[in-house]
């Protein structure tokens, strides 16, 4: 909003040149939705509070110490995320650039079905809500219209095709079949950060530090000197995705303020269905969907987990972990949760650094 109010008199009044650099609005929008829900987030969570009674369900086939230690806190603070997030984008973007449009409805589209999930379960005081069907169901379509249309903004030979890191130039083509393959990699995202968000401040911060990674990344991609330079694909107009994910790191600051331990509020499927989504939305704009699996390995490997879980236990009998997600297996070997939380931290920075290489080692 303001890039297209101010942008237009900075021939008359020459400070408003600022908002046509990426990098000042970036840090605007950062420091606005950290502002937003440092406002916000005392008066939401008391109304959360006083409308949810009990809080959160908590799983009863969960770690014991979660029903003692827990139990009360309310949960759906991922609309403090979203209320944050989406205001500083449409403060602080360029509104008439399309990538940001179709990652921001990925958002909210995610978001509502994340917030009727949380609605059900605190509802009916029980762990679960909408049924697993019903959410994938909504889930590619959402993403396969997403998909659909940021492939109709790529320019050829991009459109519909994958982009390989650390091979210069090497692109597999799909056709129409990527936009299957494209939703594939925005539900999968956004499952497997739900799947992460179990303990306090577990998922916001590799989420934080997945966004500031690909925020880098789509600066770069964006910019056909620097594109030029890394010898990556450039994709024209990716770079105000920039705005978004910087107000994905200022609304995960101000959201990861309430939710440090012991948390004051959960983000719930509001938040992790929305957060995932950003990420995976994002990187099939930037032609970066195989690097999203290195920069938020985390995530793979806490869905990963699960699958091993259940296929083992269908398949045999036996598990392989004490409980999954695997965080809960550290918890039942007797780690504490601080331990297990900030250990997980040190891992997300580790493979987004290991992600970011491959921008140049090509």
């Amino acid at each position: 909003m303001l890039y297209s109010l101010l942008v237009p008199l900075s021939d008359q009044i020459q400070i408003f040149n600022v908002f046509r650099y990426l990098s000042f609005r970036t840090g605007g929008a950062v420091m606005t939705a950290l502002l937003i829900s440092f406002i916000l987030g005392p008066a939401l969570i008391r109304w959360l509070k006083d409308n949810q009674g009990k809080g959160q369900p908590i799983r009863s086939d969960g770690p014991q110490r979660h029903i003692v230690e827990k139990q009360g806190t309310p949960t759906m603070g991922g609309l403090l995320i979203l209320l944050s997030l989406v205001l500083s984008t449409l403060l602080w973007a360029d509104l008439s650039n399309m990538y940001v449009w179709v990652v921001l409805l990925v958002t909210l589209a995610f978001g509502l079905l994340g917030f009727l999930d949380d609605y059900k379960k605190v509802r009916r005081h029980t762990s679960s809500g909408v049924s697993a069907r019903f959410k994938l169901v909504v889930q590619f379509i959402v993403a396969g219209v997403a998909v659909a249309s940021l492939m109709q903004l790529q320019m050829p030979p991009l459109t519909g095709a994958l982009a390989l890191p650390f091979l210069k130039g090497v692109l597999l083509q799909m056709g129409w079949a990527f936009v299957i393959f494209g939703a594939f990699v925005v539900v999968g995202s956004s499952n497997a950060v739900n799947l992460t968000d179990g303990l306090d401040g577990l998922a916001i911060v590799p989420v934080m530090i997945a966004a500031a990674s690909f925020l880098m990344i789509a600066y770069l991609v964006g910019n056909v000197r620097f594109a030029d330079y890394l010898q990556i694909n450039y994709v024209p107009g990716t770079g105000e995705l920039a705005i978004l994910l910087g107000a994905v790191i200022g609304a995960g600051l101000g959201f990861l303020w309430y939710n440090a331990p012991p948390a004051m509020v959960f983000m719930g499927d509001t938040g992790s269905l929305s957060l995932g989504g950003v990420l995976g939305a994002t990187a099939v704009a930037v032609k970066h969907e195989i690097v999203l699996a290195i920069v938020g390995g985390l995530f793979v490997m806490e869905a990963v987990s699960v699958m091993v879980q259940v296929i083992s236990f269908k398949t045999t009998g036996r598990r392989v972990f004490r409980m999954a997600p695997i965080h809960h297996h550290f918890e039942q070997l007797g780690w504490r949760e601080p331990t297990i939380v900030i250990r997980f931290w040190i891992i997300a920075v580790v493979l987004a650094l290991i992600g970011l290489s491959t921008l140049k080692l090509r």
